[in-house]
């Protein structure tokens, strides 16, 4: 148990300091912080049975926001379209291909996540489904 208590301070020292000074992460304010352009998916904190660690993603998805409410996404094969919507700091997707379902939908069929950002970055977590050990995805600004 001692050894948790050391390793929980060293840990979440570790996460707050990995991130560059202009990446980091607060709540997400729309207004101060407009979310439309193009964000790359750069690293995931992930775990694999244990601790949980930022991994480098190498060739990662990309996610494009308009300000008409519309997004494009190269994730899914299936569909690469729809629409998205930003409420109390989540963000809803949307996607508008018929019979679509990529099995991170909710019972709605929408993709939800707990959104914060960064000068250049965004991290979304997955709220939709529930990933056991943790999760969350780190995207970069490309335009």
């Amino acid at each position: 148990m001692k050894k948790m208590f050391l390793f929980l301070p060293i840990l979440i020292f570790t996460v707050f300091n990995s991130c560059d000074k202009e990446d980091d992460l607060k709540g997400f304010d729309q207004d101060a912080f407009p979310i439309e352009g193009t964000w790359k998916l750069t690293s995931a904190y992930i775990s694999a049975g244990g601790p949980q660690y930022w991994t480098d993603v190498e060739d990662g998805e990309e996610l494009n926001f308009l300000n008409n409410g519309s997004f494009s996404s190269d994730k899914f094969e299936g569909c690469s379209t729809g629409t998205y919507s930003i409420e109390d700091g989540n963000l809803t997707l949307e996607y508008d291909c018929d019979g679509f379902e990529s099995g991170t939908e909710n019972e709605e069929g929408l993709i939800t996540y707990k959104l914060d950002y960064g000068k250049n970055a965004i991290l979304l977590t997955p709220t939709s489904i529930l990933c056991i050990e943790g999760c969350s995805y780190k995207y970069k600004r490309v335009d």
